[in-house]
Parts: structure tokens; sequence; C-alpha cells
């Protein structure tokens, strides 16, 4: 279309036409009308011009989108600064922790800083809380994710779930929280809940021992879902309140020393004054966080070399970030 009205353009401009009668001038309808076509043409001719950039534009797009990073902010409104968590939360008790240090992993703290982290912060990590009838494990959850406290409660049926937004190192991060029923006859159905879990809260009424012997079983049905070892196992005495001082010590040494034998980490909650339900929901995304950013590290650690007429040579530990812009396009991550 351009160079069609070029050509006319060209053809009409080299033309000869017949000058005017001196007494004859040029109406002011006819100069708009030579200044509308020349813009016309302009007009059509720049916008034919970025057509030989576009290939370049969709290049670099296509570049940003194949390095995806989690320091593109996620969508909804900004996390509550009680979900922000800059260092390392610590533990209940050391008799009875997961990990006693005070710091992230060194390298989730470089990998935080360069906000390469992969797709951490677009992922939900499972959290699923078991436990006798009334122990107060919806309390808890509500608590914690609406900060409210209701006495009188129905009981779970079959499952529910809440996800909390967190910010954890300056990566957005998400627990899907799920509340499962306590009672019996639903445990065929919750039990379908467990698998793909990373965390795994068992709870308990501190004022009835018995439901603390209960957690060696609800442990067990969901460890049998859940691949050895893929799991972090929190013990958790709820209803703190109700308890005194001496009561209260007396029963967290039983519950630290079930925590031991079961390998998990211990903490004491109140749902009702919310006392350490805040810190110990911390705790559970700063350590879920941690172990998601090293698997992902660990999963882009191995690579795969296509060389050759299509042998696959295996690539293993981290390439530097100066050589690892100097792989072949054919590398790919396993």
């Amino acid at each position: 279309m351009v160079t069609a009205l070029g050509a006319w353009w060209d053809s009409f401009r080299c033309k000869p036409h017949p000058d005017p009668a001196p007494d004859v001038q040029d109406s002011s309808d006819a100069r708009r009308s030579r200044v509308a076509l020349v813009a016309l043409v302009i007009s059509a001719a720049l916008s034919a011009r970025p057509s030989r950039a576009e290939p370049r534009t969709s290049q670099a797009a296509a570049g940003l989108s194949g390095r995806m990073k989690s320091s593109l902010m996620p969508l909804g409104p900004p996390v509550s600064r009680d979900r922000i968590i800059a260092s390392f939360p610590k533990w209940y008790t050391p008799a009875a922790c997961l990990q006693l240090k005070e710091h992230f992993h060194g390298q989730v703290n470089a990998t935080c800083q360069r906000r390469n982290t992969g797709t951490v912060g677009l992922n939900l990590s499972k959290v699923v809380v078991v436990g006798d009838l009334y122990v107060g494990k919806t309390s808890l959850i509500h608590r914690f994710c609406k900060n409210v406290f209701d006495r009188d409660y129905k009981a779970t049926i079959g499952v529910d779930f809440e996800i909390e937004r967190f910010e954890i190192a300056g990566i957005p991060y998400s627990l899907q929280i799920w509340d499962t029923a306590g009672q019996e006859k639903f445990k065929c159905i919750a039990s379908a809940y467990y698998r793909g879990a990373q965390v795994i809260i068992t709870a308990f009424d501190l004022t009835d021992m018995q439901t603390l012997e209960h957690t060696r079983q609800w442990l067990e049905d969901a460890l049998r879902e859940n691949e050895p070892g893929s799991c972090f196992v929190f013990l958790v005495g709820t209803k703190k309140d109700l308890l005194s001082g001496a009561a209260c010590e007396q029963a967290e040494v039983e519950a630290v020393h079930l925590a031991n034998e079961m390998q998990a980490e211990y903490w004491s909650v109140s749902a009702k004054t919310g006392e350490n339900v805040k810190a110990f929901f911390s705790r559970v995304a700063a350590l879920a966080f941690e172990q998601s950013v090293l698997q992902d590290l660990e999963r882009r650690s191995s690579a795969w070399l296509q060389v050759g007429d299509g042998d696959l040579i295996r690539m293993e530990g981290s390439l530097p970030e100066t050589q690892a812009s100097k792989r072949p396009s054919s590398l790919g991550c396993c």
C-alpha cells in the first residue's frame, strides 16, 4: 500500500500542471487537501518501518519469558507486615527442633539476593494438619489466617484449606494449609489429601494427654501417603492458655520426648490468646521455603547436554553464572 501511494505521489508531483491564472489563488480547501495527502503518505511510510525491528523485539520477549525469575511481582494485594520474614525464625525449644541454626542456608541467601529462585515463588507448599477431634486444629488455622477465635465451631467435615501468602528473604511464597477432619468416619476421605505434603503438623490437646498418644497413629497415616524423608514434621500442643505453668511444663516434657521419637519439632500454642501462633507458622514457612529453594537448585544443577547425533551427556553440579551464559543452546534443565 505504501509503495502504491508513493508511486502515485511521485507521478502526481512530476506531472506538469498549468499555472493558474494570475488572478486565481489556491483556495484554503485545496491547500488543506494537499497537506492531508502528504501527511497520509508519511504516516503510512512510518508505520511500515517498525516491522524490521519486530523480530528482535519478539526474540527479546521470548528470552525474558524463558528466564523466568521470581522477581516478578505476584498478583494480588501486598503481603501484610507480619507475613514478611527477613531472618530465619527461631525454634520453640532446642530440646526438640528440626534445625538449631539461626540463619538461612548460604546457597539460599545467595540465590534470594540474585532473585534467581526459579519457580519457587509461583508454587504452593502443602501443609497438612492432623489430630483428634476437638484438639483445636481449625481454631489454630483460623487464628493464624483470619486472626479470629470462636469458642463454638462445627467439626470439620472431610477437609478444608486456607492459602496464606508470605514474603521470605524478598521472595514471594505461599502455604496451602489443609484442615482435616478428626472424626474416624472421615479418615478415608482425609487421607487422600495427605499426599504431596511438604509439612505435616500433628496437633494434640495439652489438657488431654490421651490425644498426645494418638498423634503417633495420625503421623503414621500421613507419612504413609508421602515419600520417606520428604516432609517436615511438627508436634503441636494446643490450648496452652488452659494450663498453669507447672502443669504446662509437665505436659511439655512428655511431648518433647515423643517429638524426638517422631523426629519432629515441638511447639506449644494457644489459639485463644494467639500465643506463639504466628511464630510457629513463620517457622513452618521458613523451613518449607528453604527446602523448596534447595530442591530447585538441585534440579537445575543437573543438566543434559546434547552432542553429536543426539547423544546425551549429564552435567553434574551447577556452573558459575559467568560460565552459564556460555552454555550451548541445546543445554536444558531436566
